[in-house]
């Protein structure tokens, strides 16, 4: 049985991991099984003009409007809506005596959308004057264009000297302003967040499983939210593409700790049962994120998805959704990061193809234990109430999430 790859990223994780299952590996315009390609690909292999037309064999990386999710404009329109409705299910369930279902979704910073939103946010900054905000260009990633501010005068300063100012009525980019977590949990002084991986391989019905292996990212200067150092991103930015051209960057460990030692650090120092209701948060806030933009993802059997989560634990334990990344890097910074990345590629590969090796839409998407590696299941909502069979190792933890 021959199966085929083909891949657009020039990336030896992805083309290593394919050749030693003995797969070949061929161009786009030849006939391939799996393709493992960036989003511009995607964009154009989905669209209507190109009249691609994949058959049962064909499997790809991405779903048609993965965006809804990684694009961050998006993601808060999408956590909105999905707060709204189920504040309104809690209402309803509040009258008939029975709240336990009602779901406080604070799991995102306030944050509003620029320019559509700016009137809305300036009625916000107005309640708390001073406070820091953090804006960041809706369709750019690796820290790129975000800056901090802590006076409305620095916004529309920024707004007069901009290109392609806000305020006026056609606008080339758009903007989202969070109020900054000014309170970040701190391990050594320094500021960090978290990279989760998480592999969708449905939307309807949900099935994602999270990969046990993540990261933290540390800044490489100390925590200070003084004035003094609002611009100094080596202070705010836990993003590799900033922090790597710091003078204190060290490219041995790469400014990373892995999830494993952060848990046992928290273990030591906060106890185990609170490290405990942090990870189980963090899985709720990852479940609930997907659940919001189910319903308006383009559901395609033919497609699966591996985001790069971004979260920040405050010094209260509470895990903030910061942003989610469609395409998260491959590239490795440390002998450990190599390891890690190409055992994320192995473990998605074995739970996006059937025990036959060959991608097959048909199939149903339920993999052997032997195949999660190191992925834990999150959710998979075939399963919530199947209890028989080889399944039910994969049913225990789904029942939490009914």
């Amino acid at each position: 049985m021959r199966v085929t790859f083909c891949t657009d990223l020039d990336k030896s994780v992805v083309v290593t991991n394919c050749e030693r299952r003995g797969w070949i590996q061929v161009g786009p315009d030849d006939e391939w099984n799996i393709y493992w390609a960036g989003t511009q690909t995607c964009r154009s292999l989905f669209s209507v003009d190109s009249g691609y037309r994949m058959n049962d064999n064909q499997i790809i990386n991405h779903f048609p409007n993965h965006y809804e999710l990684s694009r961050k404009d998006l993601l808060v329109k999408n956590i909105k809506r999905y707060r709204r409705e189920l504040e309104k299910e809690g209402s309803l369930l509040a009258e008939r005596g029975d709240a336990s279902k009602y779901l406080h979704l604070d799991f995102i910073p306030i944050t509003f959308v620029l320019p559509a939103d700016y009137n809305m946010f300036v009625e916000e900054y107005r309640k708390t004057p001073q406070s820091t905000w953090i804006m960041k260009p809706c369709g750019r990633s690796q820290g790129s264009g975000i800056f901090l501010i802590n006076k409305l005068s620095k916004l529309k300063k920024w707004s007069r000297e901009a290109k392609t100012p806000f305020q006026q009525h056609l606008t080339k980019e758009s903007y989202v302003i969070s109020k900054y977590i000014d309170n970040p949990l701190l391990i050594g002084g320094k500021k960090f967040d978290l990279r989760l991986y998480v592999l969708v391989t449905s939307f309807r019905p949900l099935k994602a499983y999270q990969f046990r292996l993540g990261f933290c990212r540390f800044c490489t200067v100390k925590y200070d939210s003084s004035v003094a150092e609002l611009d100094n991103m080596y202070v705010h930015l836990t993003n590799v593409s900033v922090q790597k051209h710091g003078g204190e960057y060290n490219s041995l460990h790469g400014g990373k700790l892995s999830v494993q030692n952060l848990r046992l650090h928290l273990e030591s120092t906060r106890g185990k049962e609170v490290t405990e209701t942090l990870f189980d948060q963090i899985s709720w806030l990852i479940i609930h994120s997907l659940k919001a933009v189910a319903p308006v993802i383009a559901t395609d059997r033919h497609c699966f998805e591996c985001y790069g989560y971004d979260i920040i634990i405050d010094n209260k334990l509470k895990p903030w959704l910061i942003e989610v990344n469609a395409s998260p890097s491959l590239t490795s910074t440390t002998a450990n990061d190599r390891i890690l990345k190409h055992k994320l590629l192995n473990n998605i590969f074995s739970l996006v193809t059937p025990p036959s090796g060959m991608p097959d839409v048909r199939w149903n998407k339920i993999p052997t234990e032997d195949a999660l590696g190191d992925f834990e299941l999150l959710i998979d909502e075939d399963l919530i109430n199947l209890q028989d069979g080889d399944s039910h190792y994969l049913v225990k933890n789904s029942y939490k999430w009914k």
